[in-house]
Parts: C-alpha cells; sequence; structure tokens
C-alpha cells in the first residue's frame, strides 16, 4: 500500500536525540516516507542519520528553512512536520491521519506534545488579543493553529496557500501557516490520541537572544503578512514606542526581550523586510476574510 504522509524531520546539531526520533518513526504503525534535512551539523548527526532518506544543506536553514527545501519532494497527500527532539508514540502518524480523512474540512491536524515529566506542552495554538501565537494545554477539537513541532498537513493545500515560509529561520512559520490557511477557508483541529514526547529546547535554547529576535521578528513579520493592515501596523507601532521607552523607564525585566539592543535589531529587520512582506500579503488568498478570522479567533 502506498504511504498516505510523508514525515520531514529537520534537524541540526541533533546527535544527542535525533536517534530516538527516527527510531520512534520506524516504529509508526502507518505506512510512510521520511526524509531527514540536516542543516549542516557539524557535530557527528551525519553518521547518525545515514541509513535513510537524508538531504543535507550547504548551510544552517533553521526549521522553516529546512521545510521548505524539501516541500517540493513531497508526493503523498499528507506532509507531517515533526522536531527532531520529539518522539512520537507508534500510532501518532496514524491518528493525525484518521482525523484528516474524517475530515475534509481540516487542513492540519496538530499533536499532543508532551514533555519529557508528562506535563501537556500543547495541543494546539491560540491567537492572543496582541498577535502572538501560544501553545494551549486545553482544547475542544478545533484550535486556531498547528504547533509545528509534531502535525499533520494536506501537502496540496500547503503548497496552495504559499508553503513554508523559509525566511522566518525559526518560530512562527507554524502560526504564519496556520493564518495562511485559515485565510483561504480551511480549519485546524487537534487530535488528543496523537502523543508525542518531546525534549523541550534541545536545539535551541527558549529564553536567549537568538529565541527572543526570532519570536519577536517573526510575529510581526506574520501579522504584516496575515493579519488586518490597522492590527499589523499598530503592533509594529507598540513594539517601537515600548523600545523607545525602555531607556526612560526603572525596573525593566531582565529578560533577553527588553534589551534595547535586541528590540532595535528586530525592529531594523522587519523594516528591511517589510517591502516583501506587503508583496506577500498581497498574494494571500483571503476568502475567509482577515477581519473576520481575526474577530473569531483574537484573544480566544
Amino acid at each position: 500500500m502506498s504511504p498516505l504522509s510523508t514525515v520531514v524531520v529537520v534537524t541540526w546539531r541533533g546527535r544527542d536525540h535525533v536517534t530516538a526520533c527516527l527510531d520512534a518513526l520506524s516504529a509508526q504503525k502507518s505506512p510512510h516516507r521520511t526524509i531527514v534535512v540536516d542543516n549542516a551539523s557539524d557535530d557527528g548527526t551525519a553518521a547518525l542519520i545515514s541509513g535513510h532518506e537524508v538531504v543535507r544543506l550547504s548551510s544552517n536553514r533553521g526549521y522553516a528553512g529546512g521545510l521548505a527545501a524539501v516541500l517540493a519532494m513531497v508526493e503523498t497527500p499528507y506532509v507531517a512536520w515533526l522536531n527532531d527532539d520529539a518522539v512520537p508514540d507508534p500510532s501518532w502518524l496514524a491518528e493525525l491521519e484518521r482525523a484528516l480523512k474524517g475530515d475534509p474540512g481540516a487542513a492540519a491536524a496538530t499533536s499532543s506534545i508532551q514533555l519529557t515529566d508528562g506535563s501537556t506542552q500543547s495541543v494546539g495554538v491560540a491567537l492572543t488579543a496582541d498577535g502572538y501565537g501560544r501553545d494551549v494545554v486545553l482544547a475542544g477539537r478545533e484550535v486556531f493553529g498547528f504547533c509545528g513541532g509534531a502535525a499533520l498537513l494536506r501537502t496540496g493545500v500547503l503548497r496552495a496557500v504559499g508553503g513554508v515560509p523559509a525566511s522566518f529561520f525559526c518560530y512562527y512559520e507554524d502560526t504564519d501557516t496556520a493564518w495562511r490557511l485559515r485565510l483561504a477557508g480551511h480549519r485546524v483541529i487537534s487530535v488528543g490520541p496523537a502523543r508525542v514526547r518531546h525534549r523541550h529546547g534541545a536545539s535551541t535554547r527558549p529564553g536567549s537572544v537568538l529565541f527572543h529576535r526570532w519570536n519577536e521578528r517573526n510575529r510581526l513579520l506574520m501579522l504584516l503578512r496575515c493579519a488586518p493592515l490597522p492590527v499589523a501596523l499598530s503592533q509594529l507601532g507598540r513594539f517601537a514606542a515600548i523600545t523607545a521607552l525602555l531607556p526612560l523607564r526603572e525596573n525593566v525585566p531582565d529578560a533577553a526581550n527588553f534589551r534595547v539592543g535586541l528590540r532595535v535589531r528586530v525592529l531594523a529587520e522587519v523594516v528591511v523586510r517589510l517591502p516583501a512582506s506587503l508583496w506577500q500579503r498581497a498574494r494571500i488568498t483571503t476568502t475567509a476574510g482577515r477581519r473576520r478570522v481575526w474577530r473569531e479567533w483574537a484573544g480566544r
């Protein structure tokens, strides 16, 4: 039987965890194709994954860039995104496939992602009132978006809405994609039985300077591409105003995203990318309407 899904695992310096991920994929109940994208690892990862179908990139393009690099190679109806530090249950892929087959209006299915201590990290992504994507640990069947660490998407729909935003490098590629799916009239569902155990932060360090740089920059770029323009511009203005006022404040939180230098760099990167983002915005299919999606999901 031909597989329904291609699972894409993007790795970078994954020597300490990628084999557990790939072993778990080998134990899946549902037949599938696995493509491992190696972001120019230099720690011995290449030797560990040599027995698999590997696409080795000449430089580190990040998670988003790695996914985008192989999307054209996917020939199955579904494509799964899976972090290299995630270990799925044997029925994980079968549960996601079953959910999408049973719900033609859904274009993506997100997993129940648990941390190594057994607590829940995510069963989907919510859209906050200020446009951030936020993991939720309790949700109904439908959610705004999916967590890109372990999700299944309809390949044809993903391509039709513009694929993966490779320039994001890391973070918000999933919420940006969920925005575009919803703007095109599709839904995202949460599949509780599709369980994954995740070593959160094994590849990147949440809270680090790079984490906050990518997180803040990509949120603003996502809003400029997808959200109602007044929302996007107001959030960009708010970010700039907070940055300008930080030197005048007392008791500034000791966190990377409150450092003026980082925030100025984020603003500079957003401004440089503004023409391309607005051009991309004009090309996004908006069957559902930006205001309608924002009203329905922001702050829920």
